[in-house]
């Protein structure tokens, strides 16, 4: 293991019950039946992020700031991005309610920008993922086994790309990667993989183009000042969102049942960041309860602190970030991490959910 992520030894991990849906039986039994209940009201926070954001992009165009000035506003309109990408990521769950032509109205505001178009997600991410969370190599969000490499080595050169890998342009990965992934998934991954049969990806590829060119009317619009109104905020609102993304499983084992305290895991972030960015550090919660709204999520983490402390993870977020850049992405066991260029680099990740569940806060 690596000496860099070696914790404290501990009590052993519980890990592989396969109780999910109990628990979930057991939470919707204590919790009060709101928790569970769509939250129409919060559609309500696209207002202001739409108005920041075109505020953003008018002054900065407009306002003839000087390049600082620029800056400022184009990190703000890039956070902005990813703040209502999280939003949406609730509509399309349908954890906000409404009929599915209002959900893909704001997954198209949420998502848009990010070149997804709200039914693609809906496949890739609420069927594809959801079903197959760290599953083998079936997850479309993991980086897989060691298998996977074996039999075709030429795959362990985009493991360099990511976090852990230890190349100088893997720190440049999360300001790309969320886009980056979702044109391999529809490019690649719809076209060959069976859960996704069914899915009409011709259009959901013409609906790439055209987001890709309203970024490059913006862009001509802009002149120079493209860094700030395209650039920036494009990639600003891919980290945002990848700063939790990668988190949530990549530091977790994979699974023979799909059961959330095993495969998933939360975050512990700054209160006021956890409200701008609606509650997404609680993801445990969201995979046992995909159509919950994430403000209620917090019933969700108080109820499993108290019932499963020892199986649930909820990692300080700048902690996880850290053991991000320090662990390799490849799973050579359901519980153990491997470099597959360099196959002397294991983590086994197990003592990490001893050292970070809830019963050791």
């Amino acid at each position: 293991m690596n000496a860099a992520v070696k914790p404290e030894p501990q009590a052993t991990a519980v890990f592989g019950k396969p109780d999910e849906r109990l628990l979930r039986d057991r939470m919707k039994k204590d919790l009060p039946a709101d928790t569970f209940q769509p939250q129409t009201w919060r559609v309500i926070w696209f207002l202001p992020l739409q108005l920041v954001i075109w505020g953003g992009l008018a002054a900065i165009v407009l306002g003839g700031l000087p390049w600082y000035a620029n800056l400022g506003l184009s990190l703000l309109v890039g956070h902005t991005l990813g703040c209502q990408a999280l939003l949406a990521h609730e509509v399309l769950h349908g954890a906000l309610g409404m009929s599915r032509r209002w959900q893909n109205v704001f997954g198209w505001l949420g998502f848009g920008p990010l070149l997804v178009p709200p039914e693609f997600w809906r496949r890739w991410h609420n069927v594809v993922h959801h079903g197959n969370t760290n599953a083998g190599d079936a997850d479309p969000d993991s980086f897989g086994t060691l298998r996977r490499y074996k039999a075709d080595p030429r795959q362990k050169r985009f493991t360099k790309l990511a976090p852990g890998s230890g190349t100088w342009y893997s720190y440049l990965f999360l300001a790309y990667s969320f886009t980056f992934h979702a044109q391999l998934v529809l490019w690649l991954q719809a076209k060959r993989r069976k859960p996704f049969r069914g899915f009409n990806r011709r259009q959901a590829i013409a609906q790439v183009m055209v987001c890709v060119g309203v970024w490059v009317v913006l862009g001509v619009i802009s002149g120079p000042l493209a860094v700030f109104t395209v650039l920036m905020p494009f990639m600003v609102a891919n980290a945002l969102g990848q700063g939790y993304i990668l988190t949530n499983h990549f530091l977790r084992p994979q699974t023979a049942t799909n059961n959330p305290l095993d495969n998933s895991m939360s975050l512990r972030s700054h209160p006021l960041l956890d409200r701008l960015h609606f509650r997404f550090s609680h993801h445990v919660e969201h995979h046992f309860f995909p159509k919950m709204s994430h403000n209620m999520a917090p019933r969700v983490r108080a109820w499993l602190e108290a019932h499963e402390p020892e199986r649930y993870v909820a990692m300080p977020h700048g902690t996880a970030l850290k053991l991000l850049y320090r662990t390799p992405r490849v799973y050579r066991t359901p519980t153990e991490l491997v470099d597959p260029n360099d196959e002397r680099r294991v983590v086994d990740l197990l003592p990490l959910q001893q050292q970070y569940s809830a019963a050791n806060r």
